[in-house]
């Protein structure tokens, strides 16, 4: 997806981008369902290393139990497209990072992998900032490439939204 930063969102990262200077915190991206388009869209922006720390792009469970800590029994109990899991992206991205916010994206880009309860399109976000971790559920419409553009431009957006 080049020149991501040049779609409808570049305003909510240069947004986040300011936020984070102004508090001098560092970001860090825990990203299933869009495979690092979160970290590549914020390292599009020019001086985005003194903001960016790092992202994890942790497709699979064992990903997430390895590089997040994210307790297997957790994914086990609840499936990886869940809110505790999300949750638990969000604070592992921070405890395994020097960054003071985080976003974590996991769910169901399609065109397979749905089932009842959990469609394609369920994308579980959560943002761990200050002590505080926020979790939203979404269903993106449309197809494998629009569920992840979705999901992209709303964990910026919200981002956004928590650091003003």
């Amino acid at each position: 997806m080049p020149g991501v930063a040049a779609d409808g969102f570049h305003d909510d990262l240069v947004t986040v981008s300011r936020a984070l200077l102004a508090r001098g915190w560092m970001l860090a991206t825990a990203e299933s369902c869009t495979g690092g388009l979160i970290a590549a869209a914020c390292t599009e922006l020019p001086g985005s290393s003194q903001w960016f720390e790092r992202g994890f792009v942790s497709y699979s469970n064992e990903a997430k139990s390895e590089l997040l800590g994210v307790p297997a029994a957790l994914i086990a109990r609840h499936g990886a497209v869940s809110e505790p899991v999300a949750r638990a992206m969000a604070e592992g991205a921070l405890a395994h990072s020097r960054a003071q916010a985080s976003v974590a994206v996991t769910g169901i880009a399609g065109p397979g992998g749905g089932r009842p309860g959990k469609p394609v399109g369920t994308v579980w976000l959560a943002w761990s900032l200050a002590g505080h971790t926020h979790s939203e559920l979404h269903r993106f419409p449309g197809g494998r490439a629009a569920v992840r553009g979705a999901t992209l431009a709303h964990a910026l957006a919200r981002l956004a939204q928590l650091l003003r």
